[in-house]
């Protein structure tokens, strides 16, 4: 299937940072409504989701203007900060004041405020290259895929603290454990012998991630449903209803990285044939 001229890596990027910025309002509300967000800290990761979309989407867009990609590395490094402050935030619920394993697996879920520092790396790294330079950089591709990689580690984190809460109680949930590990192990060689690398078997892996956080999604809303509690307690207090869907949602930035590394390939080779053609050899 042939990709249309105006759909480059670069623009799927953009869209995915857009994208990711506006769902975590909808999971951050969903989160922090477990306490009926006690603390006022708390709504500031959903009103910076939702600042922060509204000013991306002319970027996403199309428009290339200054003063507008200047706006987009200050949300970047916004981002970031959000991030890492919630991050802080989240081990001080337990882990910072018993420094248990304990307190860790029973603290709020401490890796999940870097989805916002991961998105906010994207964004820099999207927004820190040249336009003027040519689109199809190798090095950009494989930054994205590392930024992926973080994500999937993030990913082992949260599947091993989250299911020790009830102890593995159900085999399966031993299932996206070992997932996100398959996804390390494949990503690091992808990353660290790209000449053996097989960008097929990559992108099989990834798309085994879809199918792993899709089944986890169905999974936990299942669980959450046959509760006996009001319906909207039954999501808001039961197994993470969103959190599975990390898995596709990382898979699918670790494809846009292969692809953008394939683009760089593809666009490397054109030049030198067309180099020869132009010498005479």
């Amino acid at each position: 299937m042939k990709v249309p001229a105006w759909l480059t890596p670069q623009r799927a990027i953009a869209a995915f940072v857009l994208f990711n910025l506006a769902f975590l309002a909808v999971d951050i509300l969903l989160a922090h409504q477990v306490n009926a967000f006690a603390h006022a800290a708390e709504w500031v990761p959903f009103a910076f989701s939702i600042a922060a979309t509204l000013w991306l989407v002319p970027g996403v867009l199309g428009s290339g203007r200054r003063i507008w990609r200047l706006g987009d590395v200050v949300v970047a490094w916004a981002s970031i900060a959000v991030g890492v402050a919630g991050l802080l935030l989240h081990l001080q619920s337990a882990f910072f004041q018993t420094r248990t394993l304990q307190g860790l697996v029973y603290s709020a879920p401490f890796v999940a405020p870097l989805s916002y520092t991961g998105v906010g790396l994207l964004l820099l790294l999207l927004r820190s290259r040249d336009p003027a330079v040519s689109p199809n950089e190798e090095a950009f591709g494989r930054w994205v895929v590392v930024l992926a990689l973080g994500g999937f580690v993030g990913n082992y984190a949260l599947s091993v603290l989250d299911h020790a809460q009830n102890g593995f109680f159900h085999a399966t949930e031993w299932i996206p454990v070992g997932s996100a590990a398959l996804a390390i192990g494949v990503l690091v060689v992808t990353l660290m012998r790209p000449a053996r690398a097989d960008p097929r078997v990559c992108l099989a892996v990834m798309a085994l991630q879809v199918v792993v956080g899709v089944a986890g999604f169905v999974l936990h809303n299942v669980a959450s449903y046959g509760r006996s509690a009001p319906i909207v307690d039954r999501f808001v207090y039961g197994a993470p209803a969103f959190a599975p869907l990390l898995f596709a949602d990382i898979a699918l930035l670790a494809a846009l990285g292969v692809w953008a590394t394939a683009a760089a390939d593809m666009f490397t080779v054109a030049n030198d044939k067309g180099g020869r053609v132009r010498d005479g050899s």
